[in-house]
């Protein structure tokens, strides 16, 4: 993965901010709600789904890694590459508008979620900060194309490290609109669903992964 994947992941959090409310809107909505002190329910919210996406970026960047330590590593981490490359392009689709780009991402994570569900209902309603942070530890596995995307980015890192950093600066960027979201607010949710800002994001973490198909396809 190359170091423009940071950047690009982090845009793909900040931009899909639709997506991410319409995801999790309802939990941090809740949370806004018949509760004191919701600012910090928020913040442990999100931090524990933070945590989840890192938490999950360093185990498959260390199963990356157990792949490159392989005999005849070449071709693996060619492969590697042009997966990295080919999740780039499918999430700039995404931005621009081309929402079933990642669909198929989501139907992977179904069963997983049937199982950690039910888990979610011991700390709801969540009303102080110790069942704010589990209720994003487990939330932040809901099956969800961009995470899922994100975290095949992470696979090719092939560094449990790489992995959690760039599942972090995907998770910071989803951060904004989901605390907006939570507190009601909602000049920058506007701003990142205008569609010149989306295509031009788009654009842009697109270009990324072309680039780094061109410099392959040159190798």
């Amino acid at each position: 993965m190359p170091d423009s994947g940071f950047l690009a992941l982090f845009l793909v959090g900040l931009l899909g901010g639709a997506h991410c409310v319409g995801m999790c809107g309802g939990i941090v909505g809740a949370l806004s709600f018949g509760a004191p002190g919701r600012w910090r329910l928020h913040l442990a919210y999100n931090a524990g789904r933070i945590a989840s996406y890192a938490g999950a970026g360093g185990v498959v960047g260390a199963l990356g890694a157990l792949g490159l330590g392989l005999d005849g590593q070449l071709p693996i981490r060619l492969a590697l590459y042009l997966l990295a490359n080919l999740m780039l392009v499918a999430l700039g689709l995404y931005l621009i508008g081309i929402v079933r780009a990642l669909a198929f991402t989501e139907r992977a994570g179904q069963r997983l979620w049937r199982c950690i569900q039910p888990l979610t209902r011991r700390f709801l309603p969540a009303r102080s900060v110790a069942q704010a942070f589990p209720l994003g530890l487990l939330w932040g596995w809901l099956p969800c194309g961009l995470v899922y995307s994100a975290l095949a980015s992470a696979l090719t890192t092939g560094s449990a490290g790489r992995g959690v950093l760039l599942m972090l600066c995907f998770g910071l960027g989803t951060l904004p609109n989901l605390l907006l979201a939570g507190m009601l607010l909602s000049r920058l949710n506007e701003f990142v669903r205008r569609p010149a800002v989306r295509i031009c994001s788009g654009l842009l973490v697109l270009g990324f992964g072309l680039y780094g198909l061109f410099a392959l396809a040159r190798y």
